[in-house]
């Protein structure tokens, strides 16, 4: 069976993702600079060291293994809303060596978790795919387009290993809900809010349709070789009022206001270019709320099914 490393494997992602690997039977590393549940699991081995501490990861990785999946370095749960210089700097150190060091330790593999936020911002209300071009314009985004481009260098370099990247969408879960909650929470006024009945719809990413895609991958029939560029989230966005619903039934919700849309989005045109929505990963952009843009998974289906949605999620 496969041996497979994944970085940030005690934050939200990397505790399912490993969790989801041991049961089909992989061996897996897991790096993080704290502690997990998964650790003493069969199969499993867990190194405690910070995702820019070089020598340790290497050291980690010349044990030998087959797959790459790096999510350190990513949002979810364990990750600060606004984004400062040292997460930029250390992210940016540590594509100089981690994907070379991958290909050193023999790695088929590299599965990047990028962000939908490395595209330009939306102009239309096509569906984005990956052939759409890329500008992104939030720190984050930039973050990880650079981290897509030190990947693409270095699958480059070499003709034994695969660089997959996964353009994914917010990350939810039932327990874990403040992506959702962002779209309909203003946190200067500290109220929910909604507009009309709530029917404008954001895209998200189930956390375990990532899990069965990169297992999907993981899983390819000799000869399928899945590489390049994925959109990976639910099929359908998520409307504002399924966003209440939900958070009313499994979170504590409070009042829920409707506001003018018109007078809202004329205020966050003009402050779009302000430091708050560069820094701020789960920044609302309300001058587009109401404008239904999506990401198109077609590609990512070829993989998976993307079966969870938020009415089934766990």
């Amino acid at each position: 069976m496969k041996t497979v490393f994944v970085t940030g494997a005690s934050g939200l992602m990397g505790v399912e993702l490993c969790d989801a690997l041991l049961a089909k039977g992989f061996e897996v590393i897991g790096v993080d600079n704290t502690p997990n549940t998964n650790i003493d699991k069969p199969n499993y081995t867990f190194v405690q060291a910070a995702i820019d501490d070089k020598d340790a990861v290497t050291q980690a990785m010349s044990r030998g293994i087959d797959v790459l999946i790096h999510l350190a370095c990513t949002v979810d749960n364990d990750f600060p809303n606004d984004l400062t210089p040292a997460e930029e700097k250390k992210s940016a150190f540590v594509d100089k060596y981690l994907y070379k060091a991958a290909i050193n330790a023999g790695v088929n593999d590299m599965i990047l978790i990028s962000t939908h936020q490395v595209y330009a911002p939306a102009k239309t209300r096509e569906p984005i795919r990956e052939t759409m071009g890329e500008k992104p314009v939030t720190i984050y985004g930039k973050l990880k387009f650079d981290s897509e481009k030190a990947l693409s260098k270095a699958v480059k370099s070499t003709a034994s290993a695969k660089g997959i990247i996964a353009r994914i969408c917010p990350i939810y879960t039932k327990s874990y809900a403040p992506n959702l909650h962002a779209k309909i929470y203003d946190p200067k006024d500290g109220c929910s809010y909604i507009y009309g009945y709530g029917d404008y719809g954001y895209s998200f990413c189930c956390l375990y349709n990532l899990i069965d895609f990169i297992i999907g991958i993981l899983n390819a029939a000799p000869g399928i070789n899945y590489q390049g560029v994925y959109n990976v989230c639910d099929t359908k966005p998520i409307l504002a009022k399924e966003i209440v619903d939900f958070e009313r039934q499994y979170h504590k919700l409070g009042a829920v206001i409707q506001r003018n849309y018109g007078a809202d989005a004329v205020k966050s045109a003009m402050s779009f270019g302000s430091k708050i929505a560069k820094t701020d990963y789960r920044y609302n952009d309300v001058s587009i709320a109401c404008s239904n843009i999506s990401y198109d998974n077609t590609k990512a289906q070829r993989i998976s099914t993307f079966r969870w949605k938020l009415s089934n999620t766990k």
